[in-house]
């Protein structure tokens, strides 16, 4: 026979345990969510940088180019692969950076256009390769702030 009391009980339990979620839910919304590439992203980045490494081995600056989007960082000063080789690969292609982009773990990450990016820390410099129409690219240098 049922006299009442064990009802309140366990209903304010289950109210208590609501108000303590619903109190909880902006807290875990608004925890950052680390991006993660998908296995086919990774794989395809995988293929990528083993060749932009291989060129970086025989410091093939003709191949880095060809692994670059041009105008590089939107520089007109920078619009083809001749440009590029003068002008960026011997500054930022040091025997120093080319060495740490072959140990340096890419970390990937999207941007806020949505693109799909990795990045090498060398130093004060960050690599930046990123998806495009084309298949993975260079696609800029910056200062590691």
């Amino acid at each position: 026979m049922d006299d009442g009391r064990s009802r309140p009980v366990g209903f304010l339990l289950r109210i208590m345990l609501v108000t303590a979620l619903v109190n909880l839910a902006p807290a875990v919304a608004q925890a950052p969510k680390k991006a993660v590439a998908s296995p086919a992203l990774q794989k395809e980045f995988d293929g990528f940088i083993e060749k932009f490494r291989a060129a970086l081995r025989t410091n093939d600056s003709a191949a880095v180019a060809g692994m670059t989007r041009l105008p590089f960082m939107n520089d007109s000063a920078i619009r083809d692969a001749a440009q590029f080789r003068a002008k960026t690969y011997p500054t930022s292609f040091t025997p120093k950076n080319r060495a740490c982009i072959q140990r340096g773990k890419a970390v990937y990450d999207r941007d806020q256009e949505n693109n799909d990016n990795y990045f090498v820390f060398c130093g004060e410099l960050i690599f930046v390769f990123t998806k495009t129409p084309a298949g993975f690219l260079f696609t800029d240098v910056g200062a590691n702030d």
